[in-house]
């Protein structure tokens, strides 16, 4: 999921009110059936990227696949080198358009336990809001459209567009098994438009649809000095220390404005459309709203841009994690034989995942300083994705979004990543919708995850709206 974020008072666990099920009020149109199976789905603790929760991964994927079965879709379980993908369609009739709704089941691990207030596959109801680990990322968000397309079919008998829902079980540990089953499917996966809703609202209660993700690019730097720890009194100024170095390699990334100095690092960037800042300067969200959310005590960042401007629409370089020498308590006097850090760079349109760590890995080796080895290891990467929110299909999502919430849509951009979304567009040939009904502070990756039932609600009725509007679309 794109936008992942923690720490806003309004999300945070209350002390009472444990329950597995809501009042009436809470509901309002749901049926308490919705509830229990949204409940049903948490309890899987399908973490993708831990070897022994294989099993409850493919458990998951099968309840999936009988649910959407249930619903009279045609479903079907099919197996990857990994975990398994969900596919289901209802009966399909020319002249229709044909859309394709994503969606993943799997879930990021839930370290660091000891900071869950209750067991993270255990949901529980505080209020209106559902505390599990998937709750929002991607659970609740992806089965309030399997229940809005369920409550359609039991009213209607049929739904407005020929339809397709994907599911899959490796988006946390970055779906690299599902570029090969699109190639491997691309004619039964056609489609005209894809919708997703694994990102964000601006705020509650605000409808928001996404035209933009940045893209990211990841490397790993190693600085190698002696063969084996040394002791810093007997060594220490006569040989470099490797992690003083890596020090000065990672504080040479930026200026003292957050600029990064990568040699040809902007050269591909696209500005800011004046639409986008004067839209993006309206939103009932600023610099003093992302200070108070992260609790820092002063905004940084590139100069001349809004906090928003920077994470949406600038790309930046940023130190995921260091270390090297000495870790425990107290003091020992060495002189580390090796340090590292892990790098990523969120990258906007028109900027090249390849190109960029290729400029940094040059980057790097050519400021080592003397006396260390500098070894530079690439990382997984994912393009930027950029589409046109007044497309028709755009302004169709805007009015399903404002029939909704009562609301005029927020257009935004996001800072996060979803790589597959580019692979949809180079496979499929479609553009992809990405309505998001996550707050900014759901706690997606964190712990204490957690999706409001009136944003479930409130999905729900989005996937009916969203299907009738693009059913008007040219097939």
């Amino acid at each position: 999921m794109a936008g992942k974020s923690a720490g806003d008072p309004r999300c945070r666990v209350q002390a009472a009110g444990l329950s597995t099920r809501t009042a009436a009020p809470i509901l309002g149109g749901m049926k308490p059936t919705a509830v229990d199976e949204f409940l049903q789905l948490l309890r899987f603790p399908s973490i993708s990227t831990s070897p022994e929760h294989r099993g409850a991964v493919a458990e998951c994927g099968r309840w999936l696949t009988a649910k959407l079965a249930g619903m009279g879709l045609d479903a079907e379980l099919h197996p990857t080198e990994g975990h398994p993908i969900v596919v289901a369609r209802n009966r399909h009739q020319p002249g229709r358009r044909t859309v394709l709704i994503y969606g993943h089941y799997d879930v990021q691990p839930v370290d660091p336990v000891e900071l869950w207030e209750s067991p993270p596959f255990e949901p529980r109801i505080t209020g209106d809001i559902v505390f599990a680990r998937g709750a929002t990322d991607n659970k609740g968000q992806i089965f309030a459209h399997v229940c809005g397309v369920e409550e359609t079919l039991q009213r209607a008998g049929d739904l407005p567009v020929n339809l397709i829902f994907l599911i899959e079980g490796e988006e946390e540990v970055g779906s690299s098994n599902l570029e090969p089953f699109l190639q491997k499917h691309r004619e039964a996966l056609r489609c005209d438009v894809i919708a997703v809703s694994d990102t964000g609202m601006v705020a509650p209660g605000v409808p928001t649809l996404t035209y933009g993700l940045r893209g990211v690019a990841a490397l790993e730097v190693r600085v190698h000095g002696p063969s084996t720890d040394l002791h810093s009194g007997i060594f220490g100024g006569a040989v470099a220390n490797p992690l003083t170095a890596l020090s000065r390699l990672v504080a040479g990334l930026h200026d003292d404005a957050g600029r990064v100095l990568i040699p040809g690092f902007y050269d591909a960037v696209t500005p800011l459309a004046p639409w986008e800042r004067e839209a993006w300067g309206r939103l009932p969200i600023g610099d003093a709203d992302m200070q108070q959310l992260t609790g820092v005590p002063a905004l940084f960042g590139e100069a001349g841009y809004t906090s928003l401007e920077r994470v949406w629409g600038r790309p930046t370089a940023e130190v995921n994690g260091i270390g090297g020498g000495f870790q425990g308590k107290g003091t020992k006097t060495v002189i580390g034989r090796e340090g590292f850090a892990k790098l990523t760079f969120r990258l906007v349109p028109e900027q090249k995942p390849e190109a960029i760590l290729e400029a940094a890995r040059a980057d790097l080796l050519r400021r080592a300083p003397a006396g260390v080895r500098v070894e530079v290891e690439l990382g997984h990467y994912g393009e930027p994705y950029l589409t046109d929110p007044h497309s028709a299909d755009g302004q169709a999502a805007q009015r399903a979004l404002e029939k909704t919430f009562g609301r005029k849509t927020a257009l935004i951009r996001e800072g996060g990543s979803i790589p597959i979304i580019n692979t949809f567009s180079r496979v499929l040939g479609a553009d992809t919708l990405l309505l998001g009904l996550a707050l900014p502070d759901c706690r997606a990756h964190a712990p204490n995850e957690n999706f409001p039932l009136a944003n479930f609600e409130a999905g729900i009725r989005l996937n009916q709206a969203l299907l009738e509007e693009l059913a008007r679309g040219k097939a």
